[in-house]
């Protein structure tokens, strides 16, 4: 059964992919359970990292399951399939948690969006990415024509959209889309994620949201996510919640008093 699944490793958690028989390709089944996992995690405060890893498989993730869109009209394919898929890869890219991908092997189209969701990534030194979906009368609809520009250069994108080149992992190291190579990627991707258990989780957090606003990713949330947390921490929100409750008027001090 294709599913992705969420497993805890104490203060880490991995979303693991799982379709081997189709290359880890996505189902709708997958973007429920991915998008599913990604509510969980945001609601576990003991989690301060995640990995996404595939199961064993000669793709990371080959995309998404041709057979689970080939038969839709053009109005439900946009409608169920590409808007719902880019809302769910945009879920995993704004959770709160940093996130690593850990990519074991090829990733195309879906997969190298869902890779791109990711705020690292480590490869395979056999690992190639691509954007195949011109082969099959598609384009990108997951990201791969907007997010995907964040982290690649632009003529990257093009040749790889445009004219079917595959990216190979030395290349894609050198243009800093992975973080690193290593041919144990899940390790790899743990070893760096058990780094973050040593930082401050508020101020890990705190830089995402910064990092997001400047990139453009959900920029508007960001902000206003920032400035919500620094507004709560005040005192003043102390007076006017208990002023709320206690039917007074409130009295604010001001900055500093």
């Amino acid at each position: 059964m294709s599913t992705v699944r969420l497993i805890s490793h104490g203060d880490l958690a991995e979303l693991r992919v799982e379709n081997p028989d189709r290359l880890n390709a996505f189902t709708p089944a997958m973007l429920e359970a991915l998008e599913r996992n990604c509510d969980a995690l945001e609601q576990d405060p003991r989690i301060r990292a995640v990995v996404v890893t595939a199961a064993p498989a000669r793709a990371f993730c080959a995309g998404a399951d041709i057979t689970a869109w080939a038969a839709m009209s053009p109005a439900v394919f946009a409608r169920q399939w590409v808007r719902r898929g880019h809302r769910v890869f945009d879920r995993l890219a704004r959770l709160s948690r940093p996130t690593i991908a850990a990519i074991g092997a090829h990733a195309f189209g879906g997969g190298l969006e869902l890779a791109a969701a990711c705020d690292i990534r480590v490869m395979s030194p056999t690992a190639t990415l691509a954007l195949p979906e011109a082969k099959v009368g598609i384009v990108p609809g997951w990201s791969g024509s907007q997010r995907l520009l964040r982290v690649l250069p632009e003529p990257v994108v093009r040749e790889m959209a445009l004219f079917g080149r595959r990216i190979d992992a030395a290349r894609a190291l050198a243009l800093g889309f992975a973080a690193e190579l290593a041919e144990d990627t899940s390790a790899a991707a743990f070893a760096l994620a058990e780094q973050v258990v040593g930082l401050s989780p508020a101020s890990v957090e705190t830089a995402k949201y910064m990092i997001h606003a400047a990139a453009g990713e959900d920029r508007a949330a960001m902000v206003e996510a920032l400035g919500g947390a620094a507004v709560a921490a005040s005192a003043e929100r102390a007076e006017g919640v208990a002023a709320f409750f206690e039917k007074r008027a409130p009295d604010f001090k001001g900055t500093g008093k």
